[in-house]
């Protein structure tokens, strides 16, 4: 049984290299009155950092567009979206793929999604073609087997 939303935020902002930080600010804010672990903090930035870098750098291949991030808190967890309306992910299977990336010619490891996917307890990417991708994870917090023991 789902439990009932805490807490809401959603902001839209510009897909420049600068707001990958913007981003991770707001993500630690959302989720600090929720006592989370350091652990849990770090795993949450990396995830919407990595998330933020993917729009920008693959969705719209820096050349600007919007990018939507969504936090829910619930008493147990964490969710967190990034939407952007960038060119979308062809071959989904193949860019889940360790060290797969469309910018080799880049300092990119190719890393990205696995990186995501391991943090998450819940992961769940889906994209199309000329529409962009949505990238919704689910975190939870260390307490939640404490209140569902």
């Amino acid at each position: 049984m789902k439990s009932k939303r805490n807490n809401y935020a959603e902001v839209i902002f510009d897909a420049i290299s600068e707001n990958e930080a913007f981003a991770r600010i707001i993500v630690a804010g959302f989720v600090m009155p929720l006592d989370p672990t350091i652990d849990e903090i770090n795993e949450l930035k990396t995830i919407v950092s990595e998330a933020v870098t993917n729009s920008i750098i693959h969705a719209y291949e820096n050349k600007g567009g919007k990018i939507k991030l969504i936090i829910e808190s619930y008493i147990n967890e964490i969710t967190i979206t990034v939407i952007d309306y960038g060119k979308g992910i062809e071959d989904l299977n193949r860019a889940k793929e360790l060290f797969y990336t469309t910018k080799p010619e880049e300092e990119r490891s190719g890393m990205g999604l696995t990186i995501m996917e391991i943090f998450a307890d819940e992961f769940y990417i889906s994209s199309k073609i000329g529409e962009g991708t949505i990238i919704k994870v689910k975190k939870y917090l260390h307490y939640a087997n404490e209140l569902y023991a």
